[in-house]
């Protein structure tokens, strides 16, 4: 398979933006790396798109995954934490930072992979066996946990997974997103920022459904409110002492989102007043770390071709939310109206050209982790930019 190059897009106009990338010797071994790998990456990235599993249910993309990481020399703890979740690690030397990566698997109900779960899984897969081979080569010290995240769609499986521990080791975290765009750009904006998950009995449940219902009317048209709700155990002849709302809240800033969620969160203490019943709400969001991001960004404008923030995963939300990290989008041909979530998204994550994209950016995210692994005082602006942050979003 021959790799995509800058020069192949008409829309790129060489030469690219001039000057060195950090570490050029870093880069060179992650290029060789992933694009020797690439037909291992195709093959196992078509044999997770054939066999599509919904949240909580990964099993074959499990034992996919932990197999291929077994194979390439990584250390791997089956069933972590979760049981379809897995962690793959690989140490170098003594000491050093540790550089974190997600891989989603899951699936959606009745269209497969149309949010290109395989491509974000063999990505990370791509980024942590570039992240060895260049700890390897060039004797860098420092430790890869790549981790498998079950259940992004609505299941929150990272959530669960840093609340038992699993990213705490991480000092940083990276992933990315396939999206609809302009050929071949990557695009670095953030997700929508959400909250969710309010416990209600029945008729608590549905009073909260009602006044959001309304409160719908006198949002921003930017904003997105939207949720269901569920229960256990329920029958027509026993009073339900017990229900579960998710609820997402959306917004294109933390701060506007924060607004819109205390108008929703007035909605479900309205609720339980008028029931008597008690509410429980959890929260969480989702923030560009403009550090790393600008190190993505260099890279790819100086070794593979553009930048888009106007695209990438803005309207989206996602659960990987919890330490500093990185999550760009990049775009992959789909049909007219074929983003995310649809069918003809789920026919664009198994192409050849899908394919070279999500190396491309795998490239580069490796790339940025290496230099958290290399460079101490770029780390440190990474840390100070994620506490400023979270300044913000109190």
């Amino acid at each position: 398979m021959i790799p995509w190059r800058p020069e192949d897009d008409p829309n790129i106009k060489p030469p690219l933006q001039e000057g060195q990338v950090y570490r050029p010797d870093i880069l060179n071994v992650i290029e060789t790396s992933i694009d020797g790998l690439s037909g291992e990456l195709r093959a196992l990235s078509l044999d997770i798109h054939d066999h599509p599993e919904l949240r909580f249910e990964e099993k074959y993309a499990h034992d996919a995954y932990t197999t291929f990481m077994e194979k390439h020399g990584f250390a791997v703890t089956k069933k972590y934490h979760l049981e379809t979740a897995w962690v793959a690690t690989y140490t170098h030397g003594h000491g050093g930072r540790v550089l974190g990566i997600n891989s989603e698997m899951d699936a959606l109900p009745g269209i497969g992979h149309a949010c290109g779960h395989n491509l974000i899984g063999i990505s990370g897969v791509a980024v942590a066996l570039a992240a060895k081979a260049a700890m390897e080569r060039l004797n860098i010290d420092g430790k890869v946990v790549l981790l498998g995240t079950p259940a992004e769609e609505g299941g929150f499986g990272k959530i669960m997974l840093y609340e038992k521990g699993a990213y705490d080791e991480m000092d940083v975290c990276l992933m990315c997103h396939p999206t609809p765009g302009p050929r071949h750009s990557i695009s670095l904006t953030s997700c929508l920022a959400f909250c969710w998950e309010g416990r209600n009995a029945l008729d608590a449940a549905v009073l909260a459904y009602n006044n959001i219902s309304l409160l719908r009317q006198q949002i921003k048209p930017t904003h997105r409110v939207h949720g269901i709700f569920e229960g256990k155990d329920w029958g027509p002849n026993i009073i339900p002492d017990q229900a579960i709302m998710q609820w997402i809240v959306r917004a294109p800033t933390t701060l506007e989102m924060e607004d819109t969620k205390r108008r929703v969160t007035a909605c479900f203490e309205a609720a339980a007043l008028a029931s008597g019943c008690k509410v429980q709400i959890t929260c969480s969001d989702l923030v560009l770390n403009v550090i790393p991001g600008d190190e993505l960004a260099d890279v790819v404008l100086k070794r593979y071709g553009t930048i888009d923030y106007e695209w990438g995963i803005k309207g989206a939300s996602t659960d990987f939310v919890m330490m500093p990290g990185l999550h760009p989008g990049f775009s992959i041909p789909t049909i007219p109206d074929g983003g995310n979530h649809t069918p003809g998204f789920t026919e664009s994550a198994r192409s050849e050209v899908s394919h070279d994209a999500c190396l491309v950016v795998s490239k580069a995210l490796a790339a940025v982790g290496m230099r958290v692994l290399t460079d101490e005082a770029f780390f440190q602006k990474v840390k100070d930019t994620f506490e400023e942050d979270k300044k913000l979003r109190v």
